[in-house]
């Protein structure tokens, strides 16, 4: 299966979970996110977010890191390597104009597992529809739950 096949069968998954349309759009909004890191389109990427997003990391060892979207996005065009980011089971909570979509995830760079977790986006609608706000999100290197997903390929 070639990755951009493999791309869409995820978001097919991920999307399928959704329930109303705002939740399709929220979990999308999310996917979309994945499939710039894929691409290394750190335009697509900064796009997703509003200006002053952040990035929160909680790691395996109790450290905190706390960046900006458009540092994340920096990296993401620096970056050599070939990223891969999963998630399922995504949980969406709407009201009005404000979202949390909460989902386990894997990442996997040049191929190979690196962590997994669990993701949390919080997004806001705008007049351009639904824009990252924040990403929180757990990065552990043992202990994983193996994704219902499958290997990638």
């Amino acid at each position: 299966m070639t990755k951009p096949l493999l791309l869409c069968l995820i978001a097919a998954i991920t999307l399928a979970a959704a329930e109303t349309q705002d939740d399709k759009e929220v979990v999308a909004v999310a996917q979309r996110l994945f499939d710039a890191m894929a691409a290394k389109d750190a335009a697509a990427a900064r796009a997703l977010a509003l200006p002053d997003a952040r990035h929160v990391a909680l790691r395996a060892n109790g450290v905190v890191s706390i960046s900006t979207h458009e540092q994340f996005v920096t990296r993401l065009a620096a970056s050599k390597g070939a990223w891969l980011e999963r998630m399922w089971n995504p949980k969406v909570l709407i009201h009005g104009g404000l979202a949390v979509v909460w989902a386990d995830y894997d990442f996997h760079r040049d191929g190979k597992f690196s962590h997994c977790g669990v993701d949390s986006f919080n997004m806001v609608k705008t007049a351009d529809g639904w824009k990252l706000a924040e990403i929180s999100y757990t990065t552990e290197t043992s202990g994983c739950p193996e994704s219902p997903l499958g290997a990638p390929r």
